[in-house]
């Protein structure tokens, strides 16, 4: 199993459903490896097709095999709303070393409600602690 550190890149999503009736979706994405979650800043006002341009670093350890990408909208006096959600197998980011930014397809409820740009990057334990 690799260890090492895992970079996960949150460009952009483009389609997403609008869940607000009167105002711009705030949305912001949650990215989870394992039992890591990390979460984006909010892309207040940018509705369906917001943008976020951040990086995050996971640690890879036992049982990370896949990254779980989940995009939430922001609301001020209620509970957020969920707007769609993927998995990544991390399989192939392992194999290759990085895996250029892609769209990949949002799912609610098991339909497309739209897509997100990921890009991924595994540096093993070894070269880490080399270049570190």
């Amino acid at each position: 199993m690799p260890h090492g550190q895992l970079e996960v890149f949150i460009g952009h999503a483009r389609g997403l459903e609008d869940q607000n009736w009167l105002t711009d979706m705030n949305p912001y994405v949650v990215v989870t490896c394992r039992t890591e979650e990390k979460k984006s800043s909010t892309a207040s006002g940018e509705g369906e097709n917001p943008e976020w341009n951040e990086t995050f670093l996971f640690t890879v350890t036992r049982g990370c095999d896949e990254v779980h990408i989940k995009i939430m909208d922001e609301n001020t006096f209620k509970d957020d709303d969920f707007i769609g959600e993927t998995t990544l197998s991390l399989e192939e980011v392992f194999d290759k070393g990085e895996i250029e930014t892609n769209m990949y397809e949002l799912y609610k409820d098991d339909e497309s409600c739209g897509s997100i740009n990921i890009g991924l990057t595994f540096t093993d334990r070894d070269e880490y602690e080399e270049n570190y």
